[in-house]
């Protein structure tokens, strides 16, 4: 009894000794932030850079700059990180190689700053006056290592890709210089100007935000379209049969830009050039910049324009931005430089009402035909009242997703939310017009909004920055209502179904039929899916992948999820007619619906007791006569 006591004694302070020693309990090194802050002052001195753009086996890119130097001692220098467009930090810098720093004859040392990977330390040497800069920018030569931006026939060049600047300073007051190289008899455009000798162009003298705002497409195929005496179509392929347009054609974008300036009320640009890429071997864009924008297309864009009518909101959308994200700004995203962070908090008007008003020129102008865009406002509306994740997730909170995200598939879209500030933005400014309508008794639309917001300051191509405030403002100037409280409910309160309201007000309401849309079935053709988003509740690809589940709905019931492949359809091999003849069939039969899938390595057969059929979107008149969507999508 004795020796069980003083085990128990013995236990009991080795287990009181142990709990009252402490842990190790580190502190953080401190963080010290060695590189200097962007100040609004001139840069004592200018960049230089000569690229050569001629190794398209490779997908090469090699750089030589020199920048000058006022001072010997410590110099910071930065690749652009935040970009503008991107709202996020996308800054390639994984494709950074070859950097070496010489002064004075003397290769300098560098080392990379241990906090912001994107800035370069060095030391001045006296006496020095410029340092010279070898770098190389090697683009991905496959898609799982980003845009593919060069090609044997073709190259997307943007700036910020190859080159450094100092920091300290607003980038607006880094002069800079640029030369390119391209391969021979290939032809190159840009929003700056350039003069050509042969294969080398010399970009005209600028400040470094100008140039990152001043993309170059080039190719050995090519073909400019004169639009306005400030406006061009610039465009390469991969093949020349793809650069041969209609007249009709190149009229309708003669009448985007004609219903552009007539809807604004005047022109942020002294040249604008639409850089059009038609290829399926580099990479596709949609980029806004101030003077240019970057668009690229599958081929098909002009020889097969009866099926590409959904390419064609590109252009309308980016020329938009001109006006819209360009000119007009966001206070809490317009930077200085590319190191300070973006704030994207008025993204849903920054895009929002950029793709609001993308759909309603591609109308005004026939780029698209009316019947078209109502279709495509069909399936915009469908797809965000069948999203889900709005009962959790509030649309202003979407408008982080560039940051969040990076733009990285999802498994569960319709759940998770995405940047949903673009179309479901586009269903809260066409509320905005149907309540302009009518508290104005019809006197009153979004195009007043639009002139008194974007139609200032003509020929003005800086930047001129607004908040939240200057919105609400800005509409009660226009037509008096509490526009503060409509839109921070539908900015920050959640629902279970979209923002339709707009579109009902202005004489159209969503509705589902068996048949698919025209434009909907080609843009379907054209991206091989079988869209059974409004049915079963998924998508495939043309392989028969599912790329896409809704939240919720029978194919989420059953368990299916992305990746899943359907391989048998009712005990016979899957094809898409095969599925969507089961649809149609079940209507009558009342017979389960059998999808034989493979996940991995495993197979599972799900039953689907859905009797409903084919549901696709369309948009129905409620009103007869001109509503205010007919009279929004009339040409000026």
């Amino acid at each position: 009894m004795k020796h069980s006591l003083l085990a128990g004694f013995l236990a009991a302070s080795c287990l009181s000794s142990v709990a009252s020693a402490e842990n190790s309990r580190p502190q953080p090194v401190p963080i010290t932030d060695t590189i200097p802050a962007a100040r609004d002052i001139a840069y004592p001195g200018a960049i230089t850079l000569d690229i050569d753009a001629t190794d398209t086996q490779r997908g090469i890119f090699t750089v030589k700059e020199t920048i000058d130097v006022a001072e010997s001692g410590p110099m910071v220098l930065l690749m652009p990180e935040w970009l503008p467009g991107k709202h996020s930090e996308a800054g390639q810098l994984s494709k950074l190689a070859s950097l070496k720093f010489t002064a004075n004859g003397q290769t300098l040392s560098w080392k990379r700053d241990p906090v912001d990977v994107y800035a370069f330390h060095i030391d001045i040497p006296e006496g020095a006056k410029t340092v010279d800069i070898d770098l190389q920018f090697l683009s991905a030569t496959a898609r799982n290592q980003g845009p593919i931006v060069m090609t044997p026939q073709m190259l997307r060049l943007q700036f910020n890709s190859m080159s450094l600047y100092p920091a300290g300073y607003y980038t607006r007051n880094i002069p800079v210089s640029a030369t390119v190289r391209y391969p021979q008899d290939w032809t190159a455009a840009s929003g700056l100007p350039a003069t050509a000798q042969g294969s080398t162009y010399t970009y005209e003298t600028t400040d470094y935000q100008t140039l990152v705002d001043s993309p170059v497409l080039a190719g050995r195929f090519f073909k400019r379209f004169e639009l306005t005496p400030r406006v061009g179509l610039d465009v390469v392929a991969d093949t020349p049969d793809e650069l041969e347009a209609t007249p009709e054609q190149i009229a309708a974008h003669k009448r985007l830009v004609d219903q552009a300036v007539k809807t604004f009320g005047a022109q942020h640009y002294d040249n604008y050039e639409f850089l059009l890429s038609i290829s399926d071997e580099i990479s596709g864009i949609g980029l806004e910049h101030h003077r240019s924008s970057e668009n690229g297309v599958e081929p098909g864009y002009f020889t097969e324009w009866d099926d590409q009518a959904s390419a064609r909101n590109l252009l309308p959308h980016e020329f938009v931005h001109s006006w819209n994200g360009k000119f007009r700004r966001p206070a809490d995203l317009w930077t200085p430089d590319y190191r300070m962070p973006m704030r994207d908090s008025l993204m849903w008007v920054y895009e929002g009402l950029t793709q609001f008003y993308g759909y309603v020129l591609q109308a005004r102008s026939g780029l698209v035909s009316k019947q078209d865009t109502l279709d495509e406002y069909a399936a915009i509306m469908a797809r965000y009242d069948y999203t889900p994740g709005r009962e959790w997730r509030p649309l202003l909170d979407t408008t982080n997703d560039p940051i969040i995200a990076h733009r990285q598939p999802k498994a569960w879209r319709s759940w998770q939310r995405s940047e949903d500030y673009y179309n479901e933005g586009l269903l809260v400014w066409m509320e905005v017009d149907s309540i302009l309508r009518r508290e104005s008794g019809g006197q009153k639309s979004i195009d007043d909004f639009a002139r008194a917001f974007f139609g200032i300051r003509d020929g003005d191509w800086g930047e001129v920055t607004y908040t939240f405030d200057d919105v609400v403002n800005t509409l009660n100037n226009v037509q008096p209502y509490d526009w503060n409280s409509f839109l921070s409910t539908r900015l920050n309160e959640t629902s279970d179904h979209a923002p339709l309201q707009g579109f009902t007000d202005n004489g159209y309401r969503l509705i589902f039929t068996d048949t698919q849309s025209d434009v909907l079935k080609d843009a379907a053709k054209a991206r091989g899916i079988t869209d059974l988003s409004y049915s079963l509740g998924f998508t495939l690809n043309k392989d028969g992948e599912v790329s896409r589940v809704v939240w919720d709905s029978p194919a989420f019931a059953e368990g299916m999820t992305v990746g899943d492949e359907v391989v048998a359809v009712n005990d016979a091999a899957y094809t898409p007619d095969k599925l969507t003849g089961a649809l149609a069939a079940a209507q009558d039969t009342k017979d389960p619906i059998r999808v034989l899938i493979k996940q991995g390595d495993d197979f599972q057969t799900l039953s689907f007791s859905y009797f409903e059929g084919a549901r696709y979107p369309h948009l129905e008149k409620i009103v007869k006569g001109k509503s205010g969507l007919d009279r929004l999508l009339e040409a000026r």
